[in-house]
């Protein structure tokens, strides 16, 4: 058989189409959408070889629109638990002895599958099932998972390539095995490219995996499947359930072939997680790897000499897109009394302008929140700042849930630096603001820094370069990605490496060579080539 050390292709971030009026895309995403629509879907479980049904059939429905069904997915128990890690340990093998270039053809054909024949799809699948608008469903589903397969690839080769240097008469070899037993993903309902890349990262480098997804992203995590299916992957390296989190997690954290978590979630979540793999560590096989990726309190901070329209845009942008449902968004803002009215003013008639409803309707902004867990959360936090006396709402404060999970972008202003929303993640579209004096910027520094305990992304605007640099070297244990004079979310694949650390995470880098790391096992082989013969040195030696 032909051998051969084989470059990738060089990859190139997914161009983002526009879906402006009369465009081929937006013509295909309608069809699409009204197509899938008018389906009802029985969504299996993949198990091994086996697509599982059950008799226990939960309901899909669009967020916007909660009365209609989009189908049913099959919940699993206990057992699926255990047939799929069976199934991901009996794969093992066979998918870690494959050649990588076979692994890695796999994944960049699932990615031109996504910029294909199944980007509508995707796509349509985050409209219907997550209420995201065609724009957020783009960078998300489509180009955000199509960079993440890419650039992976192109990360494991780079892996693949560092090696050590051999002195004379020795070959020093560094061999990257995957890690020894099973990997469990759990994925969230905010990006369908978090829940592919998830469960793809680790299975690139030769692992395989046990994955659920959030119950609310399964409709999507299902078409994911399908294109891995279409791409080639074969059977038992990714198992996908439908699980309770704790009956997954009680039989995957007792497992003695539980090698690593990857996650996606709440912050308190992974804690639990986190402690009980350190309960049960004597367990297992091996030091499991835990990777995950949590919550946020995400800032912006203006300094005096910031534009005040960039601001405004800077803070809509952040808060609202995607109703605020994402680690990154912004949630907390500092500005200066300097430039509050103007900035103000813009954010205002911003508002205006942008119209809440269902993502089918393309003129829509801002969509439903994910479900009626949210929403109630997310309101009831508005009710609580309606009846403060130490903040109030300058815009939005509205919700509705009659026939989807709709609720005003909203806009909070304090004067309290600590008032409840200032440090308490809301995950949904509401930010509140905090006005200070201009020349007290450091001391507005020090309470970004010090207000939560959450570091994932943050922004500054400013026109001085003294004071970027002064917030940057402030901030900087404050946000794992900290950005200059735009939004604190939109984090690019191979140009903005994602994650946080403190509460927010591991900071283990999605969209970098650094989360592929994480997934490996070195193993340091030297090979001597004239062995000794004999165990003297030359130092014994008197004469």
């Amino acid at each position: 058989m032909p051998k051969g050390i084989y470059p990738v292709p060089t990859p190139v971030n997914e161009p983002i189409k526009s879906y402006k009026a009369g465009s081929p895309e937006k013509i295909a995403l309608k069809a699409a959408v009204a197509q899938m629509r008018s389906e009802e879907l029985d969504v299996p479980m993949y198990i091994g070889a086996e697509k599982v049904t059950t008799d226990d059939k939960v309901r899909m429905a669009p967020p916007y629109d909660h009365q209609h069904t989009l189908g049913y997915f099959n919940r699993g128990d206990a057992d699926h638990v255990e047939q799929a890690i069976n199934a991901a340990l009996g794969a093992k093998d066979a998918w870690q002895s494959l050649s990588w270039e076979h692994r890695a053809s796999i994944f960049l054909k699932a990615a031109d599958l996504l910029a294909g024949p199944y980007r509508a799809k995707i796509n349509a699948a985050t409209m219907l099932g997550q209420s995201k608008n065609a724009f957020q469903a783009e960078i998300d589903s489509a180009c955000e998972l199509i960079d993440f397969l890419r650039f992976n690839v192109h990360f494991m080769t780079q892996i693949y390539s560092q090696q050590p240097i051999s002195s004379p008469g020795m070959w020093n070899r560094l061999e990257y095995r995957p890690l020894e037993g099973f990997i469990f993903a759990i994925t969230p309902f905010n990006f369908t490219a978090i829940a592919g890349n998830l469960s793809a990262a680790p299975a690139m480098m030769g692992n395989t995996i046990v994955w659920k997804p959030a119950d609310t992203q399964i409709y999507s995590a299902q078409v994911i499947m399908e294109v891995f299916k279409e791409a080639g992957l074969p059977d038992g390296v990714i198992n996908l359930i439908y699980t309770d989190g704790p009956v997954a997690g009680d039989v995957v954290f007792n497992h003695r072939d539980f090698a690593g978590l990857h996650f996606t979630g709440s912050t308190a979540v992974f804690q639990q997680l986190w402690k009980t793999i350190g309960e049960n560590v004597t367990k297992y096989r091996t030091y499991p790897r835990i990777v995950g990726e949590t919550g946020g309190k995400d800032f912006i901070i203006a300094h005096k000499s910031a534009n005040p329209k960039a601001v405004a845009t800077g803070i809509v942008r952040g808060a609202f897109e995607f109703q605020g449902q994402k680690c990154s968004a912004a949630s907390r803002a500092y500005i200066p009394q300097n430039i509050w009215d103007e900035t103000k003013a813009k954010v205002l008639s911003d508002l205006d302008t942008i119209t809440v409803g269902s993502p089918e309707d393309f003129t829509n902004f801002v969509n439903a929140v994910i479900d009626e867990r949210a929403f109630d959360k997310i309101s009831g936090y508005i009710d609580k700042i309606k009846a403060s006396d130490h903040a109030e709402i300058i815009a939005g404060g509205g919700y509705d849930k009659s026939k989807g999970y709709f609720i005003e972008p909203t806009v909070v202003v304090t004067k309290d630096p600590m008032f409840l929303t200032m440090c308490e993640e809301i995950f949904g579209p509401v930010i509140t603001i905090y006005v200070y004096h201009p020349e007290h910027f450091e001391e507005a520094l020090e309470l970004v820094d010090k207000t939560s305990d959450y570091a994932l992304t943050g922004a500054i605007f400013s026109d001085d370069r003294y004071a970027i640099e002064l917030a940057t070297k402030k901030l900087q244990n404050a946000a794992g990605n900290f950005y200059i004079n735009d939004k604190p979310t939109g984090a690019v694949v191979g140009q903005q490496p994602f994650g946080g650390a403190r509460g927010s995470g591991t900071n283990d880098k999605a969209g970098s060579v650094l989360n592929l790391l994480r997934w490996v096992s070195p193993r340091t082989i030297k090979e001597t080539f004239d062995a000794p013969h004999d165990y003297r040195y030359p130092f014994l030696e008197e004469k």
